[in-house]
């Protein structure tokens, strides 16, 4: 494995079984932790197992499960949040209305970067593009790796199904949209990790995805 420029480990946290990853750049040994929403000591033990010096938070969306101890991590460990874009400003805003509704440590904060659709951000060498792609939250944000194929999709998709559109400033077609116009044309070859459960590919889903897919909106 360590002739891979980048590896990546997923850390479901929470009661909401969220998949937090750490994901790191094997050059320098320089990683990131995409959307930490709580069970902090078990993520520093992870960083710690594989030697990652982890320099920064990215974060897909708002939620609560998915950043709810981003900014206490961030403090913690003297680095940078980048992520999401600001529509989501609403969601982070009630962090810790929403821990207490779901039994989760929720704190307000303030990200060091908003990301936009077409900015690129760094892990130790590796570059991640960033796609807006708003539906589940308004806010939410895709990290594409082009050289490893790899995509941190959030809460847009996942396997079998799609991110709930359910919340307040949700929007289906919106979600809809952004799947179809700016995930599938990245290539049926690009694995992604999802916010809950197992991974997948954007092949595999335009194939069989019953809400996406190419048969179920009349591509195929």
């Amino acid at each position: 494995m360590s002739d891979l420029p980048l590896r990546a480990v997923i850390v479901p946290v929470t009661p909401l079984q969220q998949n937090c990853t750490l994901l790191w750049c094997t050059r320098t040994m320089r990683g990131a932790f995409v959307d930490p929403g709580g069970d902090l000591p078990k993520l520093r033990a992870v960083a710690a197992e594989h030697g990652v010096t982890v320099e920064k938070i990215l974060l897909t969306h708002g939620h609560i499960d998915h950043c709810g101890e981003a900014g206490v991590l961030a403090q913690e460990l003297g680095v940078p949040i980048e992520g999401p874009q600001e529509a989501d400003r609403f969601w982070i805003a009630r962090l810790d209305n929403d821990g207490r509704k779901y039994g989760i440590r929720g704190v307000p904060f303030e990200p060091d970067r908003w990301l936009n659709e077409g900015d690129r951000v760094t892990v130790g060498d590796l570059g991640f593009d960033v796609y807006h792609c708003p539906g589940h939250t308004p806010g939410h944000v895709v990290f594409h790796q082009r050289e490893t194929k790899l995509a941190l999709v959030g809460d847009v998709l996942f396997r079998g199904s799609v991110g709930r559109t359910d919340f307040p400033l949700s929007d289906h077609q919106a979600l809809i949209d952004a799947v179809v116009t700016k995930l599938w044309p990245l290539g049926d070859d690009v694995a992604f990790i999802p916010g809950h459960g197992p991974a997948s590919n954007f092949g595999h889903e335009r194939r069989t995805n019953p809400f996406v897919g190419d048969v179920a909106l009349g591509r195929g």
